[in-house]
């Protein structure tokens, strides 16, 4: 079917051609409801013709909308348009990664870069449960900015007819399951396509490996002069090795596409996820000459060989190694083998007696924090039956130390028993090489004058002898394998996670052995006692395993892909390492619904506002995804996909909605209007302001009211007219705004402003003296005006929890608990907003998630 200029395709007007092939025709459209341009591709019209062929169709469609993941082409709309099915998708400019390649390789920076892309979107997929099952170069598509995009994501084995490769034994009429038919590209299915049996995220991770080999080498992994041989390639041979035809490849990243490739799903990559930490583990070997003997052509035996010496590497998680900073060490990988299996959080894991059982403490899909143990041979957990306690360490006899509900240290059989309590107001805990003394930290009085003390912390080692004295937090205590030392983390500045690496000996005499780091994860002696490691972001973002002598001389040990924490050492070297995802996600429920919901963008999204009657989100994206920088999104509460606005923080939408106050990343003027729709942005003026804090506006969307600093002073707040002029001061310095919502009354006639001594005060415009809040406590922060204007609702922190306030007599009213469905690795809630009838309620929360890895190998 062509479609002239002109045609209307649903809301969605054709504008000109884009192309067109054996899966339909594509066009550019203009969507007039959200006045944009888009994609149309209107699918041939045999889909049509068969009923259960377009239900599954329509029903994959909308899985793969709501995929929001920026690898993954977004999906906006799916019908049919005079019998025809079309897909309603995001406007790309660039240029698919087929025609970039052109039988030619890519350089290998760029191969890396553009396959942790990959990685990405299909672990964000496979996640959701769809697979792709037609991955190759021409459905992968790069922005003129380098941003990868997958195409067809969950279309493929629907569109494609199946006639066009033939089939096997033949699926029955109305099956959902694709056994028995050949779905894929020759040259690019995984080995149980081609046999026409189930495929699911493997076979993508197999159809991966194809692409890797193509963009390092140039050329097919599995050529043929057609699509039979082709698969006959697949089933029967190996692909020629990578070193062979490029011998500049590293080693790893030769290893990892051979595990791609392996013929055998079970002997694979088991998932996405693993696929993309090995990627960035192999990140820094690209580019590094591999050591390798002459060059002479491999025969097929020889191979062979190579893919089994690689599976033997790769055994047990399937995670390849990092970089290694010494140039001795970067032919050397080191061997992960994932432990944990389930979602959650990882607490602490200690080897147990002769380093073959693990012990380890995690919280299990939003569960209470239990202890298991494992071994690395068999990782399927038990359970040792202690709820909500948490593992400090075991000792070399057998025996746990745990710290109960209460704060108390208490020892427990490994084999199993009741506890016994020895210690109150512990804070870690670590045993001798004996396994006959404890070092503990602890909170207690400590002496200030001859006159006075104040709470502080105490290292003891043993039990009741103290070697240090702070009056800030002490953390992670590890005693050296001689017993002579104890290291620790000395917070000394730095809150909750910074601080420096300490050890103190016998005698009390205390040593700083790194300088302060705003991370610290995970304390640990290296055998033999000469090094102490730590996990700790280096150069920036990238998290590291660093290792410190007792002279203070520092090395890198290995680069981790995302965060990590370090939690425990054998006297053999292997180590126990947690890989942490921590994520903030946007959640909430509108009027009617009764359960909250999952609204987020990327992977640190913020709501920022939500329209007066709940439809529209105003989100802020602030992670990887957007290059840690701020981005703001502009999303229906319906779940809809999000569109993206502009780079910077927006603060408010506008009463109508068509406009949103923006502030730069440093906040740093100008204060910006950005439009929602068509429409250029306005740049307002500054006056004295030279740094904004916030800003939101009145209820009539005439005037704004900010807040921000002028050359040398404190924050203060100002009004500003939308018809022209600078912004006037209305508060005396010491004063900033609350939430945009919480701002200015719905009459106009009052705002609310919080002083440097955090308490929330009530301001006339119209002129008279400002008045004290009632009712909003410690820690609480004011979220919106009720419609009515007599009510307030204020959000505690930590907690999240919504109130709604009288404020003039402080009476407070419990109003909603916020309760994402999903509360595995849950930590806390953030900004919460909420519309004035209080019947809409969409909030930010921390999600931290780990796996538990055993590592081989390290030096």
């Amino acid at each position: 079917m062509f479609l002239s200029p002109g045609t209307q395709v649903g809301r969605y007007r054709i504008l000109a051609t884009l192309g067109a092939g054996g899966m339909g025709e594509v066009y550019r459209a203009r969507d007039g409801r959200l006045d944009r341009d888009v994609a149309v591709k209107v699918l041939p019209e045999a889909l049509a013709t068969d009923p259960d062929r377009l239900r599954r169709f329509e029903q994959e469609a909308r899985a793969a909308g709501q995929l929001n993941h920026p690898h993954i082409l977004a999906i906006y709309d799916v019908g049919t348009h005079e019998g025809a099915p079309f897909v309603v998708y995001e406007l790309l400019d660039g240029k698919t990664l087929a025609e970039w390649l052109k039988g030619a390789p890519l350089p290998l920076r760029k191969v890396l870069d553009v396959a942790i892309q990959i990685a990405r979107g299909l672990a964000a997929a496979h996640e959701r449960g769809i697979v792709h099952r037609d991955l190759k170069p021409e459905n992968l598509f790069l922005t003129r900015d380098g941003r990868l995009k997958i195409l067809d994501f969950g279309l493929a084995k629907l569109t494609r007819p199946e006639s066009q490769l033939g089939s096997g034994r033949g699926s029955p009429p109305g099956s959902s399951t694709e056994t028995g038919t050949i779905l894929g590209t020759a040259g690019y299915m995984a080995p149980e396509q081609v046999r026409g049996e189930r495929s699911d995220q493997r076979s993508d991770l197999f159809a991966f490996g194809c692409i890797l080999h193509e963009m390092i080498s140039g050329q097919r992994a599995f050529p043929g002069g057609n699509a039979i041989e082709s698969m006959y390639a697949i089933l029967n041979l190996e692909p020629v090795s990578l070193a062979e035809l490029r011998p500049e490849v590293a080693p790893a990243l030769e290893e990892f596409v051979r595990h791609c490739l392996e013929k055998e799903p079970a002997r694979r990559f088991q998932s996405s996820q693993d696929a993309c930490f090995a990627l960035q583990a192999i990140g820094g070997t690209v580019g590094v000459p591999a050591p390798r003997p002459p060059s002479v052509r491999a025969t097929t035996r020889a191979r062979v060989q190579l893919a089994v010496a690689s599976i033997a590497l790769l055994v047990g998680g399937g995670v390849l190694g990092a970089l290694f900073h010494h140039p001795s060490a970067r032919a050397h990988i080191p061997i992960f083998h994932r432990l944990t299996f389930r979602r959650g959080l990882v607490e602490a894991a200690r080897f147990g007696p002769g380093g073959r059982t693990i012990v380890y403490g995690a919280a299990w899909h939003g569960g209470p924090a239990e202890i298991f143990s494992t071994e690395a041979d068999h990782p399927e957990s038990r359970s040792l039956g202690y709820l909500n306690c948490e593992l400090l360490a075991v000792s070399s006899s057998g025996e746990m130390a745990i710290k109960l509900q209460n704060g108390t240290l208490a020892r427990v059989p490994l084999a199993g028993g009741a506890p016994r309590e020895i210690l109150e107001q512990v804070g870690g805990a670590d045993w001798a090489a004996d396994g006959s003394e404890l070092a503990v930290t602890t909170a207690a009085a400590t002496t200030l004058t001859a006159s006075s003390s104040s709470m502080g912390w105490r290292l003891e080692f043993p039990i009741g002898k103290t070697l240090y004295a702070s009056q800030t937090w002490i953390s992670e205590p590890r005693i050296s394998p001689d017993g002579s030392r104890v290291a620790f983390v000395d917070h000394t500045v730095g809150g909750d996670t910074g601080g420096s690496i300490a050890v103190v000996g016998l005698d009390g005499r205390k040593r700083t052995l790194t300088p302060w780091r705003e991370w610290i994860r995970g304390v640990c002696w290296a055998p033999g006692g000469h090094e102490v490691w730590f996990a700790a972001p280096h150069s920036g973002q990238q998290w590291t395993l660093q290792a410190v002598t007792l002279a203070g001389k520092e090395r890198v040990v290995m680069q981790i892909p995302g965060g990590a924490i370090l939690k425990d050492i054998a006297p053999d070297g292997r180590v126990l390492l947690a890989r942490v995802d921590t994520r903030v996600e946007a959640h909430g429920a509108s009027a009617g619904e009764h359960q909250d919901r999952d609204v987020s963008c990327l992977d640190q999204t913020y709501v920022s506002d939500v329209s007066n009657d709940g439809r529209r989100l105003l989100l802020v994206e602030q992670g990887e995804g957007v290059g840690l920088s701020y981005t703001t999104y502009l999303r229906e509460a319906n779940g809809s996909t999000p569109i993206r606005l502009f780079e910077g923080l927006g603060t408010a939408l506008s009463p109508d909605g068509k406009w949103v106050l923006a502030l730069t990343k440093d906040r740093q003027p100008p204060l910006t209007l950005q439009p929602t729709g068509p429409g250029s942005p306005v740049q307002l003026e500054r006056g004295p302001i030279e740094r904004y804090d916030w800003a939101s506006w009145f209820p009539d969307g005439k005037r704004i009211i900010c807040s921000g600093r002028e050359h040398g002073g404190e924050s203060r707040c100002y009004v500003q007219d939308m018809s022209g002029g600078p912004p006037r001061s209305i508060t005396p310095p010491g004063t900033n705004l609350y939430n945009p919502g919480a701002a200015v009354s719905p009459d106009g006639n009052y705002f609310i402003a919080r002083n440097m001594d955090e308490t929330a005060t009530l301001y006339p415009l119209g002129g008279g003296a400002p008045q004290p809040v009632s009712g909003i406590m410690s820690g609480d922060y004011a979220i919106r005006w009720t419609g009515d204007g007599r009510g307030l609702f204020v959000a505690t922190s930590p907690g999240g929890h919504v109130y709604r306030l009288d404020p003039s007599t402080g009476r407070r009213e419990l109003w909603r608990v916020p309760a994402p469905s999903d509360s595995a690795g849950f930590r806390g809630i953030s900004t919460v907003q909420i519309t004035p009838d209080g019947r809409s309620c969409f909030y930010a929360l921390t999600r931290e998630v780990s796996d538990l890895y055993l590592l081989e190998g390290l030096r």
